[in-house]
């Protein structure tokens, strides 16, 4: 949900229910006045009734006081406190009864206690209020329309450059960056974002770059003395006058050359995945691949003895044919240089996963750390980084690659 509808919901609820609550305050609120309003009428006729008593020594009948109804009745006992209650005003000449306002009370006249009841018609009083109701209710859906209809369309508007600076983020290549220009906006907190937003990817922009340029400066300056010290090792290990012990630290000393240069390039590919350096995408054959694969591991698989057992499916998908290439040249050497002699290596294709079963060591692998940098067996000759750049490979084409170990089989699955 957007964040304009997500406050216009919040907002709409919020004055909903302040309207709704102030709304039932406000009617009983009015209902209060209006009752006391008519208690003071009561008190008035009341007042009017006893003085028609002391001027005239007689009880008033019921038409001397136009619509009110005023009856007497005589009781026995103590006084009667005044009271006031609502009650149904009668009257021959309406077709139905009507709601009315009471007042009871007695009065002492020629030595004999009567109690007097007067009742008016609470009719104007209630279309009184009803008009008000109406009003207010009126005032309230009006509030609410407009309140409705800002939120909707201005404030929908006040976010336009909000928009504008998230769409220019969303198309922000870090390999070939546009210059920012923000949602050109008059709001102070939408122009502090469009400035932090410039400042940060020039910042981003520029290290990307130095990053790219040191790590390819390094990359190729550390090939140079290598190549150099390959050759030249090369040359002394074909020295036929070198001693056995003199053979044998060359011979280290060019493993270690060969160890560093694959070290070298291996960290470079790693930056270029991560940053999505290698875009050579292509429709791919993934079962003409793995066959190849297969060809040219032959000579492996035979000096340790493996056992191959392949059941592939067509399959095709789009990803970068050197990329691939890596991916399966890793998972083919990983398989080969971790399984024992004599062992199994089972290769399944099908339209939805590529699985590598392998023997290897009896116990399974940590599946939280197996595909981290530099994690290896002891008696690994890898530089650690193989199944790091296979994962890193499926990630950059949204597969999914996990581990697990069940029967003696180390598994490696890829998930399309």
């Amino acid at each position: 949900m957007k964040l304009a509808a997500h406050y216009n919901r919040v907002n709409i609820i919020a004055t909903l229910s302040v309207l709704v609550f102030g709304a039932i305050i406000y009617y009983f609120a009015i209902n209060q006045i209006a009752t006391k309003l008519l208690d003071d009428h009561l008190s008035e006729e009341v007042s009017e009734v006893l003085g028609y008593i002391d001027a005239n020594q007689r009880l008033p009948k019921e038409a001397d006081f136009d619509e009110d109804q005023t009856r007497f009745y005589k009781v026995n006992g103590k006084p009667l406190p005044t009271r006031f209650y609502d009650t149904v005003y009668i009257k021959t000449k309406l077709v139905s009864n009507r709601s009315g306002r009471a007042v009871e009370g007695s009065v002492l006249f020629k030595g004999d206690l009567y109690r007097f009841t007067i009742i008016i018609s609470k009719e104007g009083t209630e279309n009184f209020v009803q008009i008000i109701a109406m009003i207010t209710l009126a005032l309230m859906l009006g509030l609410f329309l407009i309140l409705f209809l800002t939120n909707r369309y201005l404030l929908n508007g006040l976010w336009q450059p909000f928009y504008k600076t998230l769409g220019q983020l969303k198309a922000f290549n870090i390999e070939a960056p546009a210059k920012f220009l923000g949602g050109n906006t008059k709001v102070d907190e939408f122009k502090e974002l469009d400035n932090a937003v410039y400042i940060m990817t020039n910042r981003v922009a520029s290290d990307y770059q130095n990053l790219k340029q040191f790590t390819e400066n390094a990359s190729h300056e550390m090939m140079t003395p290598l190549s150099v010290i390959t050759a030249k090792l090369d040359t002394l290990i074909q020295d036929e006058t070198l001693q056995q012990e003199q053979f044998e630290q060359i011979t280290d000393i060019y493993s270690a050359a060969g160890k560093l240069a694959r070290l070298s390039q291996s960290l470079l590919l790693l930056v270029k995945i991560e940053n999505d350096q290698i875009a050579d995408i292509e429709r791919l054959d993934l079962e003409q691949l793995v066959n190849e694969k297969l060809k040219q591991f032959q000579e492996l698989f035979a000096s340790k003895v493996i056992i191959i057992n392949v059941s592939l499916a067509n399959k095709e998908v789009q990803a970068s044919r050197y990329l691939v290439d890596i991916l399966l040249n890793n998972l083919f050497s990983n398989a080969v240089r971790h399984n024992v002699n004599g062992g199994r290596l089972n290769i399944y294709l099908n339209s939805g996963q590529l699985i590598f079963q392998n023997q290897g060591t009896a116990t399974a692998l940590d599946g939280e750390k197996i595909f981290d940098r530099f994690q290896k067996g002891n008696s690994s000759e890898g530089v650690g980084l193989g199944l790091t750049i296979v994962k890193n490979i499926c990630h950059s084409y949204g597969w999914k690659l996990a581990y697990k170990y069940t029967d003696g089989l180390h598994t490696f699955i890829i998930q399309f």
